[in-house]
């Protein structure tokens, strides 16, 4: 019988290099495992204009969803009863002192409203994403000094979402890196705001 040649233990190292560099890499917090389902409501917890941003993206990419800068769990249970429920929550985090006086609400009103919806979402099997899309300026190194309202906002609503949607510079210390491992939930980060387009289409594939 005709001897099978051997392979250089070389020539097997190099496959075997080439093979993990060719592998998909493992994205942060588990992202590989992230999605979600339409239609979507969008609002946020701190009355900023991140719902703007992602209702841009969302309509380029011909998503079904509805925007409420103030929803509440009515607004889950009315849309249940018209026989086509949302699927998916998507809270944005980071407050805007501006935004609240607008809308005549304190920081208190926003957390206590953003947990009302969860716990709405989490009682009729919505999937809830908390994006973080603005940034530093949407944090506390971008606050007056003594304001704590974004991360206020953040504690609300990063540790008690299925999946965060975050601008990677909104992240460079790590802030929602923790809150991902800690809590095992998937974190998609984006390098740039235009790269919120891909990772939303990504994100809602099925």
């Amino acid at each position: 019988m005709p001897r099978t040649p051997r392979i250089p233990r070389t020539a097997m190292a190099l496959a075997a290099v080439f093979a993990f560099a060719l592998a998909p890499a493992a994205l942060p917090g588990r992202a590989q495992e992230a999605s979600a389902e339409l239609p979507a409501l969008v609002t946020s917890c701190g009355q900023s204009i991140g719902p703007t941003t992602i209702k841009v993206v969302m309509q380029r990419l011909k998503m079904d969803f509805d925007i409420d800068p103030l929803a509440t769990p009515e607004t889950i249970q009315a849309k249940a009863k018209t026989g086509a429920p949302y699927k998916t929550l998507i809270i944005t985090m980071g407050a805007s002192l501006k935004g609240m006086g607008a809308a005549g609400i304190q920081i208190e009103d926003e957390l206590a409203r953003a947990a009302a919806l969860i716990a709405e979402a989490r009682k009729s099997g919505l999937k809830v994403i908390g994006a973080h899309i603005e940034g530093l300026k949407r944090r506390a190194q971008g606050a007056a000094a003594g304001d704590t309202t974004d991360e206020q906002s953040i504690d609300a609503v990063a540790p008690n979402a299925d999946i965060l949607l975050v601008l990677a510079e909104g992240n460079s210390d790590g802030r929602f890196t923790t809150i991902s491992e800690a809590k095992g939930i998937p974190l998609v980060e984006f390098a740039k705001t235009i790269d919120l387009i891909p990772a939303m289409e990504k994100l809602f594939a099925k």
